[in-house]
């Protein structure tokens, strides 16, 4: 690269995109050793650049604007033909994406990554989540509903978590299992949606309830999204800084991330945002012990220990499937951490 750069006779470099366009970035600032001034624009609609604050990077906002409806489009269609849609969202690393668009479209339930806290994922634990918003919603009279699942589920999981998934651990009838360039699995190249509705209707028959369950991956459609407005004024901030930090004495002195505070400039050292542990960029991840996730989770519709105390409502969700409180109990109590 720096050669290619070298015979072309740059000495300034934009890069524009995520975690690993910015960590190329800084390896060809490292590298050149403060020949090429390098400034980097944050631009992922998964916004799990480490940027300061609440500061979204660009593309994230437009595209759960379009997400949003979607999924509102796909409740409609759910309520009128009593079935359920699995949507994946894109967010390998993090869930903003698949939080902001579960939130703010009203959708019955939406896991992330986050969410369990380091501990082990498993594909069966995600499934039984999702049938338990379906048994909530069927207690109440409702058929219908819209579950909203963040890709980054497939890493969190990991190769050996899906194949355990799958009867017989055929995983390759849900596609190819490959790495890119920088070493993260290929998740459009497994039909995770599929994989999770065969898991979850299988497990739904197992308890005597049909569903009809569609899956949907969403991503690609909003990443060629035109710009709302923020985005639109937002990328002209960026652009301008950029060009304003490279034309700077700073950026002979380090390389950055473009950011703004309070509408001012703040070009942010690369060296400050790379993990000294793993050499690479922090991932911001979705805060699950803030205000923000604790509102979304009250909205959702999800199994609760309430569930498990009230005698009353806890027969009814039995009764839904079947089964007598003390074996729904033993069969979903540990989502709410009951032994």
């Amino acid at each position: 690269v720096l050669d290619s750069l070298n015979k072309l006779g740059v000495n300034a470099l934009v890069t524009i995109g995520g975690d690993d366009t910015a960590f190329s970035a800084s390896s060809v600032y490292r590298k050149a050793a403060g020949a090429i001034r390098v400034a980097h624009v944050p631009k992922t609609i998964d916004n799990d650049l480490p940027l300061p604050g609440s500061t979204p990077t660009f593309g994230f906002e437009t595209a759960r604007h379009n997400g949003v409806f979607i999924v509102r489009n796909l409740t409609e269609d759910a309520r009128t033909t009593s079935r359920w849609y699995i949507i994946i969202s894109m967010g390998r690393a993090a869930g903003h994406l698949a939080l902001g668009i579960g939130k703010a479209a009203a959708a019955a339930i939406t896991i992330i990554p986050e969410e369990f806290r380091g501990k082990p994922v498993t594909a069966e634990e995600v499934a039984d989540l999702m049938i338990g918003s379906i048994i909530k919603r069927q207690a109440d009279g409702s058929n219908y509903g819209v579950a909203v699942l963040a890709e980054g589920l497939i890493e969190s999981m990991g190769e050996k978590g899906l194949v355990t998934a799958v009867p017989g651990g055929q995983l390759d009838r849900y596609g190819k299992v490959t790495r890119d360039d920088h070493g993260h699995l290929r998740l459009g190249e497994i039909e995770f949606g599929r994989l999770m509705k065969d898991l979850v209707t299988s497990r739904l028959e197992q308890l005597g309830l049909k569903m009809t369950l569609i899956d949907k991956d969403l991503g690609y459609e909003l990443r060629c999204a035109d710009p709302i407005p923020f985005d639109g004024e937002y990328t002209r901030d960026l652009g301008y800084g950029a060009v304003k930090f490279i034309r700077s004495p700073a950026a002979g002195n380090y390389g950055a991330i473009i950011s703004f505070i309070d509408g001012k400039l703040v070009p942010l050292p690369f060296e400050k945002m790379l993990d000294p542990k793993t050499g690479r960029f922090t991932v911001r991840k979705v805060n699950v012990d803030g205000e923000a996730y604790e509102c979304a989770t009250e909205y959702m519709i999800r199994l609760e220990k309430i569930d498990f105390e009230d005698q009353a409502q806890l027969a009814k969700l039995a009764a839904t499937v079947s089964l007598s409180p003390e074996k729904f109990r033993a069969r979903f109590g540990y989502l709410v951490g009951l032994a």
